[in-house]
């Protein structure tokens, strides 16, 4: 008998007709009989698709074929678009060169903190653990090579920073400031957490925080808000003494032999500017006049309405201040807004007050003495701050009080104004353009605000050590000095206005409100871009970034693994695009 087996195979065969080539698929068996090979066909599978035929062959050849979801195994993914593109603008700008001119382990734990600041703020012990090849939340640590790094050596980099602060700063300088520019300089503090820091005092709380310990720190801009330098103080320091530093910072380390330092009415007080600035051939100054102080010009007469009947500037001179330009402007809607507020606060103060004087009237333990009335007033009082405006009568039965109209209606005369104080000559700086470079310190507030809340969330500090306050908030500078670049970068897709000028000639003056441009109004209302994608703030961008991922598979059975980075978004790819990055791995 002769002997049967043999192996089931796809065949396939071709042949023309009339100028056209058919194609024919059969499912055959191939065996031997006796001496002779025969082919045997199954059927005929040519009305399948090609890819299933495909399949049906390799299959037949002996290959094994799972399900696409049991195909590979994720060993671990981890968030890698905000590491690319953060650090990816670090090193577009120079910064790790700014840094540290030769790569080594210092420089790039440093680098890493920074980083990590604009991703998530966190300790420096939540850093290491982050950066930790077993515990690592992002990319950050296997980019820069420092995925062993404990929160010891964080520290060791951070004393290594601070060292290199005067340096950094005066890169920076190079880079930002030149003779005769403008230098934005500003002060505020924030709550310190804990008693052991000598920097930590108790003083004038910018935050609002009563109860805390607190620092103080100084930020040098130039005139677009770019961070240059920034100083920590103890936290009982006064704005004032602060300036005196600054100035010798930007005569002697910076080398420049004229600038024009721009500060608040708070910062350059007329002690500040005659022991800090007159004796500096070429520093000129632009700051503006305290209340007090325009009071006082208004008594004078130098000070009138009528000055605003047809105009919301003017110049001005007072023999209080030789040598100096003043001007005086008024914006209409600013006055409207004080005399509200103050409206409210009279009515607030007079309802408290009521109650004070029915506590003396009432029938069951009335207050009574003089000093104990005193005291439940003066509460009243210094809250809403609102003690000039009434005349007050206490006795040790009773308590009248009257508003004082005519201080009132002194005080209403001068809502809306403010004077700005400078000692450049009209040549140098027209009055229109010495209250537009007053009004670019809401630049350096706007760095405050990003440093302090929105971003990088320099506050609470927790630690001990004088020079670890200072590194901790030099890091977090440096991280702002790279989103603000990351901010003009991306500012289309952010609700950022990308055409400041535009806004800038539709404001009827430069005392009128800063305007929004068109694009912005539009982006704002829409929520969208021109080009119908999402807009984005500048920290949930970072996160749609950080959604890019390093996934690191394997086939399953096998331990060695390979990376595949998740591919960008449309949203993504404009990011990455504006910012000049086309290496995302």
């Amino acid at each position: 008998m002769a002997r049967r087996n043999g192996s089931i195979h796809v065949a396939t065969t071709r042949r023309r007709y009339k100028g056209r080539v058919y194609e024919t698929h059969l499912l055959r068996r191939t065996y031997r009989d006796g001496k002779q090979v025969k082919h045997e066909t199954l059927g005929n599978i040519s009305h399948l698709p090609l890819h299933l035929i495909e399949l049906v062959r390799r299959a037949l050849k002996g290959e094994t074929f799972v399900p696409a979801e049991q195909a590979l195994e994720c060993v671990r993914s981890v968030p890698h678009g905000h590491v690319a593109a953060i650090l990816g603008t670090l090193r577009k700008i120079g910064l790790d060169g700014i840094i540290g001119p030769r790569r080594c382990d210092e420089r790039e734990r440093a680098i890493a903190m920074v980083v990590a600041r604009l991703i998530a703020p966190r300790s420096k012990l939540a850093t290491a653990r982050g950066l930790a090849q077993e515990t690592a939340s992002t990319s950050l640590g296997e980019e820069l090579g420092v995925s062993g790094t404990t929160a010891e050596e964080l520290y060791e980099a951070m004393d290594w920073l601070l060292s290199r602060q005067e340096r950094i700063e005066n890169a920076l300088a190079r880079r930002h400031l030149s003779a005769g520019t403008l230098v934005l300089y500003d002060v505020t503090s924030t709550y310190f957490e804990g008693r052991c820091c000598p920097l930590a005092r108790r003083g004038h709380a910018h935050d609002g925080k009563k109860g805390k310990l607190q620092i103080v720190f100084g930020l040098l801009c130039n005139e677009e808000g770019c961070p240059v330098a920034v100083e920590v103080f103890a936290g009982n320091t006064a704005d004032p003494q602060t300036v005196a530093n600054q100035v010798r910072k930007i005569r002697e380390r910076f080398r420049l032999d004229r600038v024009v330092i721009v500060g608040d009415r708070g910062m350059l007080t007329e002690a500040r500017i005659r022991e800090d600035l007159r004796g500096h051939e070429g520093m000129s100054w632009i700051t503006a006049l305290r209340f007090p102080a325009i009071r006082r010009l208004a008594q004078q007469g130098a000070i009138q309405r009528s000055l605003f009947d047809e105009q919301d500037l003017a110049e001005v001179h007072s023999p209080d201040y030789p040598g100096e330009r003043l001007i005086v402007c008024r914006n209409p809607l600013l006055a409207a807004e004080r005399r509200r507020k103050r409206g409210e606060l009279l009515s607030a103060t007079e309802k408290e007050l009521e109650k004070v004087v029915a506590a003396t009237k009432r029938s069951r333990r009335p207050l009574r003495g003089k000093v104990e009335i005193g005291l439940r007033v003066g509460r009243v009082v210094n809250r809403y701050k609102m003690a000039k405006h009434f005349k007050l009568r206490i006795t040790a039965t009773s308590l009248t009080y009257e508003r004082r109209e005519e201080r009132i209606a002194e005080e209403e005369a001068l809502d809306g104004m403010y004077v700005i104080r400078t000692d450049l000559k009209p040549r140098q700086f027209s009055a229109e353009e010495t209250v537009r470079a007053y009004k670019r310190l809401s630049r350096v507030e706007r760095a405050f605000r990003s440093l302090k809340t929105v971003d990088l969330r320099v506050r609470p500090i927790h630690h001990r050590r004088a020079r670890r306050v200072r590194a901790h908030v030099f890091l977090c500078v440096l991280a702002y000095y790279v989103e603000w670049h990351m901010r003009r970068a991306l500012a289309p897709m952010l609700f950022d206005d990308e055409e400041p000028e535009a806004g800038e000639a539709l404001r009827a003056s430069i005392v009128a409100p800063a305007q929004r441009s068109p694009s912005a109004i539009a982006k704002a209302r829409c929520r969208t871009t021109g080009n119908g994608q999402p807009v984005h703030s500048f920290h949930t961008l970072i996160d749609d970034l950080g959604t890019i991922v390093k996934n690191e598979l394997r086939t399953p059975g096998e331990t060695k693994t390979f990376r595949l980075t998740t591919l960008p978004t449309p949203v993504q790819r404009r990011a990455f695009d504006l910012l000049g990055i086309s290496r995302l791995g």
